[in-house]
Formats: C-alpha cells, sequence, structure tokens
C-alpha cells in the first residue's frame, strides 16, 4: 500500500469518519493528533493530508495549528471546518469568531469551478445541502486563493488554491448528513492526491495479521468471547494469525439476553476448532452489581471482573501474555480520544476506560480502528456465518446498562424475557436485518395498572430501535404503530413485573444509542 493519506486530528467527536470515507474511497488513511503529525508526515509519506475538524478556535491563545513541514512538502491537503481555518490562517488569511453561526443542515452555491467538484458540482449557481458545525469563520483569504462556495453565513464556505491543491470546506463532506460529502473527499483523494483505488478489507485483513504476529510473537494470547461480531471476527482474525497459541474464554456474566451463552457456546464450538473455554460467573457478576445505579460505576465494576475472570482463566491454562478483545472506534473516541488529541470524553466503555491499572497482560486490539460496517465487512472477508456477521450490536456490560437503576435478579430476568419477545417479533416481522440495534430497557419506575379486575403497580418497559450506519450517529427507527401495539400487548401479557411499554423517539445525537 504505497498512496496514503494523513488525517490530522484537531479533536472533531467525527475525525474518524473522514478515515472511513477515504477508505471507502479505496485509499488507505491514517489518523494522529496534531500534536504528533510532523513525526507522522515524515513516517508515512503521504501523498495526501486532511484536517479535521476540532472544537478549538483560531482566535484562542495556542489554538492547535498543522505542522509547517506539511506546506514546504507541496502536499495537496484538505481543511474541513476548523482544518479550513488553521489552513487558512496559517497561509496568511483571517478566520475569526461569528455571531453567524451555522449548526445543522445548510446550503453551499457553487460560485466557482474547482477538480473538488468534478462530475459532482460542476454547475456554477447550483445549490447543494451540506451539514455545518461551526461558530468561526473565514473572513480574509490568503493570497492564491479564491471562494468556490458560500452559504448564507458563510462566505468562504468552500475556496481553493488550485497552483497548490490546498483547499478548505467550513460544511463537513464526512457525514451522511452531505449528501455528496463521499464523493468530494474521492475527487480529493483521487483526482487530486492521485491516489490509487488499491485498499480493500483483504488488504486490512493481511495488515492485521502481520501486527498481530509482530505484536505477540511466540506467546499465548486468550479473547475475551461474547458471541458478538466484533469478538468473534477479533478470535478468527487472532486465530488465522498465532493458531493454538489463542485460547478464547467466554464469560457468562448473568447479564447476557435469553439463551445467549448456550448459543454462543454451541454455535463457536460447531464452526471453529478453537480452544474454548466456558466460565459461569455470573454469582460473581451480580453480587457485584447488586444494587448499583451508578451507570459509570456499573462499567467500572464490571470491565474489573471481567479482568479478573481472564487472569484467573489464564493461569489455569498456563498463563497468557496478551488480553485480546474487540474494541471498536466508536467505543474509544466516546471515552477518550483513540490519537491522543483533544476530543471530549462521553461515557467510558468497559473495554477501554474499565482496565485495572495492575492487569498484567498487554491487550491486542486489532480492531481499535474499525466501525462497525467495516468489522462485519471483514467478518464477511474471513468467512464468518451469517449469524455472527449479522447480530445486532450488544454492549460489554450487557443488560446492566439495560437496567437503569440498582440492579437485581429479578429485573435482569424480567428484561430478559421483555428483550426476547421484543426482538422475537422483529424478526417475524422481516425487520431485524433492517434496522441497526433493537432491545428493551427496563426503566426504574413503576406505574399503575389494571388487569382483569385488580390493581398492578409494575415497572415500565422501554423499546428502542434504531438505524445507523457507523454507530457515531443514528435515527429511531419508524415502526408502524400495528407494530408496536402488538409488541407491546405480547409484552405486558407474558412478563410478570411489567404493566406499560412505551417506545422510544430519540436519535443520536442528543442521545446515544443505549441508555446508560
Amino acid at each position: 500500500m504505497t498512496d496514503k493519506i494523513l488525517i490530522i486530528d484537531f479533536g472533531s467527536q467525527v475525525t474518524q469518519l473522514i478515515a472511513r470515507r477515504v477508505r471507502e474511497a479505496g485509499v488507505y488513511s491514517e489518523i494522529v493528533p496534531f500534536q504528533s503529525a510532523e513525526k507522522a508526515f515524515h513516517e508515512i509519506k503521504p501523498k495526501g493530508v486532511i484536517l479535521s475538524g476540532g472544537p478549538a478556535s483560531t482566535a484562542d491563545i495556542d489554538s492547535p495549528r498543522a505542522p509547517q513541514a506539511i506546506f514546504e512538502a507541496g502536499v495537496p491537503i484538505l481543511g474541513i471546518c476548523y482544518g479550513q481555518m488553521t489552513l487558512c490562517v496559517q497561509s496568511g488569511g483571517k478566520a475569526e469568531g461569528s455571531d453567524h453561526r451555522e449548526f445543522g443542515r445548510a446550503y453551499v452555491e457553487v460560485v466557482g469551478k474547482s477538480p473538488l467538484f468534478q462530475g459532482v458540482w460542476d454547475k456554477i449557481g447550483s445549490r447543494h445541502e451540506v451539514w455545518m458545525s461551526h461558530g468561526d469563520r473565514v473572513v480574509k483569504l490568503p493570497k492564491g486563493f479564491e471562494v468556490i462556495g458560500v452559504s448564507e453565513n458563510a462566505p468562504f464556505a468552500a475556496y481553493a488554491n488550485e497552483e497548490k491543491r490546498q483547499y478548505g470546506v467550513m460544511f463537513h463532506p464526512e457525514v451522511v448528513h452531505t449528501p455528496d460529502g463521499a464523493k468530494l473527499l474521492s475527487n480529493f483523494v483521487h483526482h487530486i492526491c492521485g491516489c490509487a483505488n488499491d485498499w480493500t478489507m483483504a488488504h486490512f485483513r493481511a495488515d492485521a495479521i502481520k501486527k498481530i504476529r509482530d505484536q505477540v510473537g511466540d506467546k499465548k494470547v486468550i479473547c475475551g468471547l461474547s458471541g458478538g461480531v466484533d469478538s468473534s471476527v477479533t478470535a478468527v482474525l487472532i486465530h488465522e494469525a498465532i493458531g493454538e497459541q489463542l485460547t478464547c474464554i467466554y464469560v457468562d456474566s448473568g447479564l447476557m439476553r435469553l439463551n445467549e451463552s448456550e448459543q454462543v457456546v454451541s454455535l463457536f464450538r460447531e464452526h471453529y476448532n478453537i480452544p474454548l473455554v466456558h466460565v459461569d460467573a455470573s454469582e460473581i457478576f451480580i453480587t457485584a452489581l447488586e444494587g448499583q445505579s451508578d451507570p459509570e460505576r456499573k462499567r467500572k465494576i464490571i470491565g474489573g471482573l471481567f479482568i479478573d475472570v481472564f487472569e484467573d482463566e489464564a493461569e489455569s491454562i498456563g498463563g497468557a501474555d496478551f488480553l485480546a478483545q474487540g474494541t471498536l472506534y466508536p467505543d474509544v473516541i466516546e471515552s477518550v480520544s483513540f490519537t491522543g488529541g483533544p476530543s471530549v470524553t462521553i461515557k467510558s466503555h468497559h473495554n477501554v476506560g474499565g482496565l485495572p491499572e495492575r492487569m498484567n497482560m498487554e491487550l491486542v486490539e486489532p480492531l481499535r480502528e474499525l466501525f462497525k460496517d467495516e468489522v462485519r465487512a471483514l467478518g464477511r472477508e474471513l468467512g464468518l456465518p451469517s449469524d455472527f456477521v449479522g447480530r445486532h450490536p450488544f454492549p460489554g456490560p450487557g443488560l446492566a446498562i439495560r437496567c437503569p437503576g440498582g440492579i437485581s435478579r429479578e429485573k435482569l430476568d424480567i428484561l430478559r424475557q421483555a428483550d426476547a419477545i421484543y426482538l422475537d417479533e422483529i424478526r417475524k416481522a422481516g425487520l431485524y436485518d433492517v434496522i441497526w440495534q433493537a432491545f428493551a430497557v427496563l426503566l426504574p419506575v413503576q406505574t399503575v395498572g389494571v388487569m382483569g379486575d385488580g390493581r398492578t403497580y409494575e415497572s415500565v418497559c422501554a423499546l428502542r430501535a434504531v438505524t445507523s450506519v457507523d454507530g457515531m450517529t443514528a435515527d429511531f427507527y419508524h415502526f408502524d404503530m400495528n407494530f408496536l401495539s402488538k409488541a407491546a400487548t405480547r409484552i405486558i401479557n407474558e412478563v410478570k413485573g411489567i404493566n406499560r411499554v412505551v417506545y422510544d423517539v430519540t436519535s443520536k445525537p442528543p442521545g446515544t444509542i443505549e441508555w446508560e
């Protein structure tokens, strides 16, 4: 892979989406924080550089900047949002805070021809939907730059220096809310940078296997297997790399869905010849979580207990030096900036923020830079059964974070039954593969109800279903009301302890997909 794009991260929550779009265009990309960008630039020798958005203002003292080396090298540069402004300022222009902020949908009018717009926005005067998220704006362009796009509140919504092959856009082409954004990025990496269309999941597979072998050597690895697509792909990929040096451990935390433990163990042992240890640790987990209501505390407890169990099992099989996990990029970006940049923490994940400092194993996380849909593509590349590849995401902390408030065995049992009925109805309706993720939540709320001639005072069950491309943003699924009525009736009739069902119509953002 000789053609590479370097993405310099200034702390945007969606920087990884830029990498995803570039990889979709068949070009390899790497993300580095601005603090170490100059070193990375010299090491990987990219054919082009993309400057991400970020929360800072170029007017702030000590606000981040791109390394001077990228300007001196003469490679093509594309600045996005904050990246556009720092490109402008570092080239001699001016940006400032503005009362005319733009957040959400906007329209860019094309006012100049450019290879960035080739075959997409060719017509002068045409208007195109984009997604804006900025408070500052460019007010004076550097010498040699020209405006090629304007919006209502951004007179320099897109600009270009064709001689230097430097471009800036105020909008975010990486998000799905900019319909032509992926094509614009493809134009940049192919037409402007001249990159070949030669990066695929086959390339990633080969590269990941080499990295695993280089990291592990001849030592042993244990893999925490949940049965979900992330851990399954992780296990098969690592097994392909190091064979019998890998042992998978499935920990039944008592927080799984109905009959899930039996299904996971059965499916994995039938399909793969990989050593698998099944540990029933449900008593340990549920006892430790009993009465815990704080979601961050739940995650820390679960993360710590998982590591305890893994360490004990590693000793029982003769020791292991590495722990493999199916950590994905959305887990990391919501916990702490993956690259050491300034991204804001949203919430910690059990396999990111919950690892005790005294852990005696190194981590192997081959999927750490991938999104869920990319992991599924890798699973297909590895030949995993559709049962594994197509499963809805399931959080590492399991039902503990779908049970807000204090945890108890009784609540978990009620939730398991309601969730199973809900998913059963979704499958019967032929909607399982249409929906990104669906699940039930048992609320810490009781309401009055009437069943027969008697009064009830029982729990409320919330149903959640979302559509998404990558898990970073999501919209609630628009069920037919007859479906919701049928699912709610079954849950109330068949699950003792629930007398009311509600449906969550919150998108991400402002909410997250999971409730905790």
